[in-house]
């Protein structure tokens, strides 16, 4: 299980350093595709297989699962770590999260965010003042 909200630097090479604590959930292997929310995704080798396979069995004739399988699956490339304990995260997922200088790494349990900071600090604030709001309409969660 992945938890908590840390703050790490980009090198001006791309590589980013993974928070120990997340490191050895991650041993096994990881692999970091784009994300919803402007924002990066990051999971374990076998996370990511039980969500590609769930992807990959969605139905072809359907325009939205076609464009989802590619959003997700092409986007997506396996994460090796160095000895730093830092990932390579290339300039097309960079991109796509406008990720720069600071990066904000936030553990949801079975995934890991990887976030701009200044959007990470927006869009934590704007759901920060909605959160009773959106807890009602989800309301099956206690």
């Amino acid at each position: 299980m992945f938890i908590g909200e840390y703050s790490h630097n980009i090198d001006d090479k791309g590589r980013m350093a993974v928070p120990a604590k997340f490191r050895a959930k991650l041993k096994s292997g990881a692999v970091v595709t784009r994300g919803l929310d402007n924002c990066l995704f990051l999971y374990s080798k076998e996370e990511w297989e039980k969500l590609a396979g769930q992807i990959a069995s969605s139905p072809i004739n359907k325009a939205n699962s076609r464009a989802f399988s590619r959003f997700m699956l092409a986007g997506a490339m396996e994460a090796e770590f160095d000895r730093q304990g830092r990932i390579l995260l290339p300039e097309y997922l960079r991109r796509h999260a406008d990720l720069k200088k600071k990066a904000i790494v936030a553990g949801l349990y079975s995934r890991i965010e990887i976030w701009d900071e200044d959007g990470w600090r927006k869009y934590s604030k704007t759901n920060e003042k909605n959160s009773a709001r959106i807890a009602e309409e989800l309301g099956e969660l206690s």
